[in-house]
């Protein structure tokens, strides 16, 4: 073996832990997931949220988060015409945002339209009640992304969540 083959075998990095490592905290909450469009999606999106939100020390949010994504979540598949259907848990200025995406896209027609809306509407009662209890915002449109369909969304404060459970 060749002293150049040797050398390179040594310069590669290794992973070394660092002694200050910082663990997760509520600013370093950016996660994403990709679920199946079908009946056990809203239960794997609120264990994913809980453990989330565990992990990074927002214990006092999950009773009302983990009800807002499991209510998007079963909106969102009983909606989309798609396969799966996109979830993203973001935390900033003292608020996590909550966001689905579905695969149904907008109508034409404003009657189908408005038809559409209010069923969407209907079926995020909950969710509706909820996220006013946290003094937080919700709502639903037309995705920007590429792929078209629905965004729906809530932000819930870390105040209102607090109080929310009680």
């Amino acid at each position: 073996m060749t002293a150049s083959v040797v050398g390179a075998v040594f310069a590669c990095p290794v992973f070394a832990e660092e002694a200050d490592f910082a663990p997760p905290s509520p600013d370093t909450l950016t996660y994403s997931l990709t679920l199946p469009a079908g009946p056990t999606s809203p239960r794997i999106a609120r264990i994913a949220a809980r453990a989330v939100l565990q992990g990074h020390g927002l214990e006092d949010m999950v009773d009302a988060v983990v009800q807002v994504v499991g209510e998007l979540a079963a909106c969102a598949c009983r909606f989309t015409p798609a396969d799966e259907v996109y979830v993203s848990l973001r935390y900033r200025e003292g608020a996590l945002r909550v966001v689905f995406y579905d695969g149904h896209r907008r109508h034409e027609h404003p009657r189908l339209i408005a038809a559409c809306d209010a069923r969407r509407r209907a079926a995020l009662r909950v969710l509706g009640c909820v996220v006013r209890v946290c003094e937080g915002e919700w709502g639903f449109g037309e995705a920007r992304e590429p792929g078209g369909g629905t965004r729906m969304w809530a932000v819930v404060p870390r105040g209102g969540a607090r109080r929310y459970a009680g």
